[in-house]
């Protein structure tokens, strides 16, 4: 008896509260700052070119070999614009396949690569999840507006190591 009445109570005090529900997709409820979507490249404004410079060491220690990614020489380094020697040539995620684990921004030494929020990127098509060099920079870009993303300072860089 004390049961049902407790249940009862529990169903009574509910039934009062608002709903935390959103008619998806009218209404969105908003995205943690800490939630983890899918990975984008990042964009240096002060040299109009890319963070990433191909190193593949993302691309190495992905545990399901989703990304694939090919270099070639700075045509800015040449011109002493541009500290990187090498730059991103193609660079491509398929996010299908891509487990969100975070690995990739872990490994990074450039800060080349950051988990967005993007998360509603289904597709009817069997391949359409793939996402090339412009889309995972203007994928990037919209992340590092939407944030305020700078790229570590040296001493951030050193504390995060020795943590």
């Amino acid at each position: 008896m004390l049961a049902s009445l407790k249940g009862m109570w529990v169903t009574l005090a509910n039934a009062f509260k608002k709903p935390v529900t959103a008619q998806y997709p009218k209404e969105h409820l908003p995205v943690q700052t800490r939630y983890m979507g899918f990975p984008v490249l990042t964009w240096d404004y002060d040299v109009q070119e890319p963070f990433c410079t191909g190193c593949m060491v993302c691309v190495r220690n992905c545990p399901t070999s989703c990304m694939s990614a090919q270099m070639m020489d700075n045509p800015l380094f040449k011109d002493g614009k541009s500290k990187r020697r090498k730059i991103i040539e193609s660079f491509e995620i398929n996010f299908g396949r891509c487990i969100l684990c975070g690995i990739c921004v872990d490994v990074c030494n450039f800060d080349a690569i950051e988990m967005s929020h993007q998360h509603e990127l289904s597709v009817v098509v069997r391949n359409g999840n793939r996402a090339d060099l412009p889309r995972l920079l203007e994928m990037g870009k919209a992340y590092q507006a939407e944030v305020e993303w700078t790229p570590k300072t040296k001493e951030e860089a050193k504390q995060e190591a020795t943590a």
